[in-house]
């Protein structure tokens, strides 16, 4: 079998590698040939931990190979998969231009049988339009090719996405017709050996079961980012709370953590898509509102502790922000808190200084000379009024107080993540703000 991905971004790139590593002859093609001549010498656009290593490794192989022309491929390829970008238009909906541009492609350039395989995230009905568009393109060639169209969506985790490829909780396959399902049950077959299960259901249900995971997940976080907020205000503690829900077997512990907000390629993405496809619907979403403000309102939060703390006088302020990527074990920037927490930050007149292990160059291309890039955490801390722990990278849990507490001109932890302990910080000399205690 050999397969082929257009889109080499994040879930592109990923899907290649990992279905290579299983075997399968993979074509990734892309229009950025810039991207191309870099992966085909071996340089990767993203990081993700082990992609490198993979698609070094089946490119040498020689079972995933880069193209920028799809038409190269398109004789030899029997699924193909859509991986290109769905961002939000000025309205909020899911922005489908690029997905019907590959199938339009497909309809003027096929000569063969061909499954057509949304694995982007999109609206409901989305297959349909990628239908029509190739049925379109083959009328005005005057063919019959026949093809079949299905939808495949990902639930990777940015930072974990190998794992969760490889050993997934479950495979989501929407299929309208006997042959398209056999192709995908014979695509996954290595992973149903290895006892992880595909549920196969319509079309339009496996496009919903990515938007509703996607927001069940967002629904979450910004319930406990409530929950947190009201604990401060009751003098609860929301670690206990979460223990004592989370060990109800309905409810279950993940992503009860409070923190600053979600951000990144996905949850801010699929919930206003979501709503605006309700709202297109007559249909209003209203819990989907409130997670939305919500989130909306915890990616400044820091920013009124801060400003509380220091009696509203925060200009000329050095503050220390450690991690600025939106989740540890990635560089994505997109929607991250880190960027709504600089921008308040900026205009009340502070002195920021940065550092993330990995997002530096992101960071540095969206913002510029705006800030200040820091070697390290230590670096960061030097002379700061304050620190403002963003993202829970590992690196950052033991760091040695004692010296950060010498260099800062103003000792005080502002823990946008509770990863430390406020007893042991205060008995270290600093004074401690975490989030719902």
């Amino acid at each position: 079998m050999e397969i082929t991905i257009v889109g080499t971004g994040y879930v592109g790139l990923v899907t290649g590698a990992c279905f290579a590593e299983m075997g399968v002859h993979v074509n990734c093609v892309d229009i950025d040939k810039q991207k191309i001549e870099k992966l085909n010498k071996g340089v990767i656009p993203i990081y993700e931990p082990d992609l490198d290593s993979l698609v070094h490794k089946n490119t040498a192989a020689g079972r995933l190979r880069f193209h920028t022309d799809i038409t190269e491929v398109l004789d030899r390829t029997d699924i193909l998969f859509s991986a290109v970008g769905t961002p939000p238009d000025e309205n909020g909906h899911a922005d489908m231009k690029y997905v019907l541009n590959v199938a339009h492609t497909v309809g003027r350039h096929i000569r063969k049988y061909i499954l057509f395989v949304t694995k982007s995230t999109v609206p409901v009905g989305s297959s349909e339009l990628v239908r029509q568009a190739i049925r379109q393109e083959l009328q005005q060639r005057g063919e019959t090719i026949p093809f079949d169209v299905a939808s495949n969506p990902e639930f990777l985790k940015e930072g974990a996405a190998i794992n969760d490829f490889m050993r997934p909780d479950r495979i989501v396959v929407g299929v309208n017709s006997d042959k398209a399902k056999s192709l995908m049950e014979q695509l996954y077959k290595p992973f149903t050996l290895n006892g992880h299960p595909v549920i196969f259901m319509d079309i339009a249900s496996a496009e919903m079961t990515k938007y509703a995971a996607n927001a069940m997940l967002a629904t979450r976080i910004s319930f406990m980012n409530d929950i947190a907020n009201l604990c401060e205000r009751l003098g609860a503690n929301v670690h206990e709370v979460r223990k004592g829900i989370g060990s109800d077997p309905r409810i279950g512990s993940k992503f009860l953590y409070p923190g600053i907000g979600y951000g990144g390629s996905c949850f801010p993405k699929d919930v206003k898509a979501l709503i605006k496809t309700a709202a297109d619907n007559g249909y209003d979403m209203r819990v989907l509102q409130a997670v939305e403000e919500v989130n909306e309102d915890q990616k400044t939060l820091l920013y009124r502790k801060l400003y509380k703390y220091f009696d509203g006088d925060l200009h000329g302020k050095r503050i220390a922000m450690w991690g600025l990527s939106f989740k540890p074990q990635t560089d994505d920037m997109r929607e991250a808190p880190s960027l709504a927490l600089i921008e308040r930050l900026q205009a009340a007149g502070c002195d920021i200084h940065a550092y993330d292990p990995i997002a530096m160059h992101e960071a540095q291309r969206i913002l510029g000379n705006a800030i200040h890039y820091a070697n390290d955490i230590y670096d960061a801390a030097q002379q700061a009024d304050a620190i403002l722990l963003i993202t829970e990278w590992k690196e950052f849990r033991i760091p040695d107080w004692a010296a950060i507490k010498e260099m800062m001109r103003n000792p005080v932890v502002f823990d946008g993540r509770n990863i430390y302990d406020d007893d042991e910080l205060r008995s270290l000399g600093f004074e401690y703000f975490g989030l719902g205690v």
